[in-house]
């Protein structure tokens, strides 16, 4: 396993990622999610990302279980705070929140601190000197590391960077956006500014576009798939979309690499993408996503410029 700097900051994260979202406490019980984080650990990976609401808290809850096997130096753990429940301040990004969901977070995790913390979306009801203020607070009182944004505009960072500038606060460090072949223009387009001017970190999520990258949908939506459980996530092109990655399909058979693969490592070979947060729910499909860190040395330039025809 490789590992990356977070930006400019000074830790390190591996550059493929195991997070928990659909599948701890939906899909995987304790014994799968203790199976899986050791063997993505056995296999390097040091980062684990979570949020509050992931299965209700269900899910840090689980993965604070497993935490406690394993030395806790050895990790970088996240968490992202936006949805804490259905209370009037259970959501969103107020000083009140940020703090009590952030506790609580911690209370599930069963950590005196996460390495990671996200603004998991913007809040546009709470001014942002509150969130940048609140934020301040929690790393300078040891309850977090670093922090940073989740599905934020450029723009939308750029202002709590000037805010953080002027309020003396610690600025934000990372941003969490989805990235994959078919989703590219926030981190290829709108956030190169902020790479070139506060040397932002990402670590990005839905490599595999919910799953249209793997290959699976090639002759349809077989009836166990993501896409026949959760319809609302086929997008309107999805057949346009199909034939593209059978495309990609067949340069990932000229690589001697599978589908899943290729998409990964091409993800990963972005410089501005400091890891690469994947999921699974079968062991098997855990390591052909590890596997990908041995192909992004062939995506050469021919090789790049061959998947972006495929794209169009």
């Amino acid at each position: 396993m490789h590992y990356n700097k977070l930006g400019k900051a000074g830790i390190k994260l591996s550059e493929i990622s195991f997070g928990s979202w659909i599948t701890f406490a939906k899909q995987l019980g304790f014994n799968q999610v203790r199976e899986f984080m050791h063997a993505a650990h056995d296999h390097g990976v040091n980062f684990f990302d979570n949020a509050e609401g992931y299965a209700h808290g269900e899910s840090e809850a689980l993965m604070g279980k497993v935490l406690k096997e394993f030395r806790r130096e050895d990790l970088v753990i996240s968490t992202k705070i936006f949805w804490g429940g259905n209370g009037p301040n259970d959501t969103g990004l107020s000083r009140k929140h940020l703090l009590e969901g952030t506790k609580n977070s911690l209370k599930r995790l069963e950590l005196n601190y996460v390495d990671l913390l996200f603004c998991h979306r913007p809040d546009l009801d709470t001014p942002i000197e509150e969130t940048v203020l609140a934020m301040d607070y929690l790393v300078r009182n040891g309850y977090v590391l670093y922090w940073g944004t989740s599905e934020w505009s450029a723009q939308q960072i750029q202002k709590a960077f000037e805010v953080a500038e002027k309020l003396n606060c610690i600025k934000p460090t990372m941003e969490q956006p989805k990235y994959n072949m078919f989703f590219r223009d926030h981190l290829e387009k709108d956030y190169l500014p902020l790479f070139d001017k506060y040397g932002l970190g990402t670590t990005t999520w839905s490599p595999l576009a919910s799953g249209i990258l793997s290959g699976k949908y090639h002759h349809g939506i077989p009836q166990e798939s993501r896409l026949a459980k959760e319809a609302w996530l086929i997008p309107n092109n999805f057949r346009e979309l199909v034939e593209k990655v059978k495309k990609i399909s067949k340069i990932a058979e000229e690589l001697d690499c599978t589908t899943p693969q290729l998409a990964i490592a091409w993800c990963l070979k972005n410089p501005h993408v400091s890891s690469v947060i994947t999921g699974a729910t079968k062991m098997e499909q855990l390591l052909e996503n590890l596997g990908a860190i041995d192909i992004k040395h062939k995506l050469t330039p021919d090789v790049m410029k061959a998947i972006d025809k495929a794209l169009k």
